[in-house]
């Protein structure tokens, strides 16, 4: 009966599978790395930020593992229990259509309607702050990517921006 139950809780148990999935995603980063020629210090090659980035994630991975192994950690249905999807799902929604009106409305027209959304919807705040914040806030970083950086942005059939 023990048997069971302790093979049943490595089969739940969040940090072991956070950590396998963590180290195969690790090695994927190392190889990937390793094939777009690391290089060295002196001469670093294209691959050499990836493949130390890689070893970071493993090595990560492998604390987490080890600590899966050697603490008991919630259940992977435990994590997810009670969580409220209508908000994650209002978002998601709100930058799709965001991105599908980016090319023909412009940057402005279509930040600053989903600013305000987000504003007050998401984490309400008044409406005398949410206008102003989801109006200036689009406008602030049009400007500096438009004039302090010199980014092109799409202007939309409007040729605002």
């Amino acid at each position: 009966m023990i048997e069971t139950d302790r093979g049943k809780s490595w089969l739940t148990n969040s940090g072991l599978w956070g950590g396998v999935v963590g180290l195969g995603l690790g090695v994927f980063v190392v190889r990937s790395g390793y094939t777009l020629n690391i290089g060295s210090i002196h001469d670093p090659g294209s691959g050499f930020v990836v493949f130390y980035t890689g070893i970071l994630m493993c090595l990560f991975a492998i604390s987490i593992l080890i600590s899966a192994v050697t603490e008991e950690a919630p259940t992977v249905g435990s994590l997810w229990a009670g969580t409220r999807w209508t908000k994650p799902l209002i978002v998601s929604g709100c930058l799709s259509i965001f991105a599908l009106l980016l090319e023909p409305l412009g940057f402005l027209l279509s930040t600053i309607p989903l600013m305000l959304v987000l504003l007050r919807v998401i984490d309400p705040v008044r409406w005398t702050l949410a206008i102003p914040l989801a109006v200036l806030s689009p406008l602030c970083v049009w400007w500096v990517l438009k004039h302090g950086l010199l980014i092109q942005l799409p202007a939309g059939m409007f040729g605002l921006g």
